[in-house]
């Protein structure tokens, strides 16, 4: 069996390390949180107490942690994998960070004998539970080659975009236009109560349309019925949108609406619905008219 380190055994990573290792890896996972990883030693998979002894001996190293800090720490940082990772070793980060960022830890881990790639997913909490994330990758051909059969572990569409960073530029633009379709589709059902409209009926037909999408189809039960229980958390989709405007703005490029939402996320955060999923961007659209109920 081949061995797979897996840390950060989160909302995404767990089923994630799970998934792997029902397809016949031998997953040893590690999390700051020891109970995050009963689902994994629950499929057969391994809890370690340590970064250094889940990536000791594997083949691939997987992350799966909330930021860019954090990825830095677990890479770089005393007892990381850095230290610890056989030469050769292929790392697959599929937490959504910076690109440029990206590109110096795959520059780094190469002077160190290393590979990686970055895989950032998309897809929220049923996609990683259900193997059907997109998985967006950076990194050399030869690598993602190599990676390949362990990502459709994971995911349904798999594709190598270009070199390293590549991966966190596109996962940059998918929550670019998630974040701002979320905010649409908040400002709609706020519109369409406010008229009176039978709702589900209105999202059926709009859903049937041009107006249609993946997250109208997967957010609009969640506005519909208040229920915000997180598959995404608001936080972590800020988090992601203070990424696309920083590499905007690196890039020269403008991205008003985008900006715009990236605001509009800001202010939920911080009157406390960060922890809360994404579509709790609703709540703020409620706010502005006036039309809010705790």
């Amino acid at each position: 069996m081949t061995t797979v380190g897996f840390i950060g055994l989160g909302t995404m990573g767990s089923p994630m390390a799970v998934n792997m290792q029902h397809a016949g890896y031998d997953v040893r996972g590690f999390n700051r949180t020891p109970e995050k990883a009963k689902a994994l030693v629950e499929a057969g998979g391994t809890a370690c107490g340590s970064i250094a002894e889940a990536v000791r001996g594997a083949k691939f190293v997987c992350l799966m942690v909330p930021d860019t800090p954090d990825v830095e720490q677990v890479l770089r940082g005393e007892g990381g994998v850095f230290e610890n990772a056989a030469p050769g070793t292929l790392i697959i980060d599929f937490s959504s960070i910076r690109p440029d960022v990206s590109r110096q830890l795959a520059n780094e881990a190469e002077e160190l004998g290393l590979r990686m790639v970055d895989a950032p997913v998309s897809g929220g909490e049923a996609g990683a539970k259900h193997g059907v994330l997109s998985v967006m990758v950076g990194g050399r051909s030869e690598d993602f080659d190599a990676a390949r059969d362990l990502l459709c572990t994971v995911g349904s569409t798999v594709v190598h975009v270009g070199p390293n960073g590549s991966g966190q530029t596109v996962k940059a633009a998918n929550q670019l236009v998630v974040g701002g379709t979320i905010q649409l589709v908040a400002e709609a059902i706020v519109f369409l109560e406010a008229h009176g409209v039978d709702i589900e009926s209105a999202l059926e037909v709009l859903g049937g349309g041009l107006a249609g999408s993946r997250v109208l189809e997967q957010k609009r039960q969640n506005m519909v019925d208040r229920n915000f229980e997180p598959g995404f958390r608001l936080e972590l989709h800020q988090k992601d949108m203070g990424i696309v405007t920083a590499a905007a703005w690196e890039a020269g490029v403008v991205t008003p609406l985008g900006s715009t939402v990236a605001q509009l996320m800001a202010a939920a955060v911080a009157n406390g619905l960060g922890q809360y999923d994404h579509s709790v961007l609703l709540k703020g659209v409620e706010r502005l008219s006036g039309r809010y109920k705790d």
